[in-house]
């Protein structure tokens, strides 16, 4: 079962499954994508079966299981990927608007869990992916509904994955924490901007990183963050948490933006499916920016993408000085201390190297 699948990752993971084998059973809800999706699904050898659902309505999901289960036999594998985003800074997003991606994005992923372990649970076995992404550790501007759902995805997978180990059960659930994906989600999200939206570069043509979730099906590994700029992303987040905030907020505002006036006239997918009458495949616009890190226009840009990271470092600099100026003596004492025990620590390690060998 892919949700998602009538476009973009879902899609492009749909066909990377039947190539692998699988029947597979995909649940959006754009019948003309869904049906072009089965397509696919059929010309590399696999059984298709389409549902036409809403994955922010349990019951619609919990019926779309129970179909399959009947009609094509047990899930082995359920991959949540549906989700949508609004594009405007959070305080001018509409609340309709925000609990509307929550719900499909965040609680889509939820009830689709939850409808796979219905019936993996008793059987012992089976596998549940769960679409995450670089924004799952480290919240850009413009898309707060987007990102605070997939912190929240994250959040109820380690959750889940304790209560299964706690039971003792053999149900795998992983996350695949995806990069930019040229998907056709930027030609149909709701923008309140006026320059047309694009993923964060650098990025990746779907059918290039569905197999990474097909893999994680496979061997079962937790977690999995694709590109190596994500990773270097996400690890400097963890390590300096306030870099990742500096970092997107001098360099992830006007990157997520084109040079194109957005078109005021474009399908918004948000409570309407945008693909219903008109399959657009599972890629987007933006194929001349994609090719990961080694793209040459990501390549020109890692100049300005360093000087942005010396931007932030600078931030989150004066930010603790700042900090350390509005503490009290005795706490400025103890931080003065810690430092001072660091820099002898790291001055016995340096001397400690330097000492030649008996």
């Amino acid at each position: 079962m892919v949700t998602g699948a009538s476009a973009g990752l879902g899609r492009a993971t749909a066909a990377e499954f039947a190539r692998e084998g699988f029947d597979v059973a995909l649940m959006s809800r754009g019948l003309a994508g869904l049906e072009a999706a089965a397509a696919e699904v059929e010309e590399r050898g696999g059984r298709s079966m389409v549902l036409a659902v809403d994955v922010a309505d349990h019951d619609q999901v919990t019926t779309a299981a129970a179909r399959v289960e009947a009609e094509f036999g047990p899930i082995d594998v359920w991959v949540n990927d549906a989700m949508t985003t609004v594009f405007a800074p959070a305080w001018e997003v509409d609340p309709t608007d925000f609990a509307r991606a929550v719900e499909v994005t965040f609680l889509g992923q939820v009830w689709g869990t939850l409808a796979a372990l219905e019936y993996m649970r008793p059987r012992d076995r089976g596998t549940i992916i769960n679409i995450g992404s670089a924004l799952s550790f480290i919240g850009i501007p413009l898309q707060s509904a987007y990102c605070s759902s997939k912190f929240a995805c994250r959040g109820f997978v380690e959750s889940l994955r304790s209560e299964l180990i706690h039971e003792g059960s053999n149900v795998r659930v992983g996350m695949v924490h995806m990069p930019a994906v040229n998907t056709p989600q930027f030609g149909w999200c709701k923008s309140a901007m006026s320059r047309h939206p694009q993923p964060v570069p650098p990025m990746y043509q779907p059918e290039k990183v569905a197999p990474f979730v097909v893999q994680a099906a496979l061997d079962g590994r937790r977690s999995k963050v694709v590109g190596s700029w994500n990773r270097l992303v996400v690890a400097a987040g963890k390590v300096v948490p306030g870099l990742g905030n500096h970092y997107a907020a001098r360099g992830a505002w006007d990157s997520q933006l084109t040079d194109r006036s957005a078109d005021t006239d474009r399908p918004v997918n948000l409570d309407q499916p945008a693909d219903d009458e008109r399959d657009f495949g599972a890629r987007g616009i933006f194929g001349d920016l994609t090719g990961g890190f080694w793209n040459p226009s990501f390549l020109e840009s890692l100049p300005t993408a360093a000087a942005t990271f010396a931007g932030a470092a600078v931030g989150v600099t004066g930010e603790k000085l700042r900090w350390i100026a509005r503490t009290d003596a005795a706490q400025q004492r103890r931080i003065a201390t810690a430092a001072g025990a660091a820099a002898a620590l790291a001055a016995a390690g340096w001397l400690s190297a330097r000492r030649p060998a008996p």
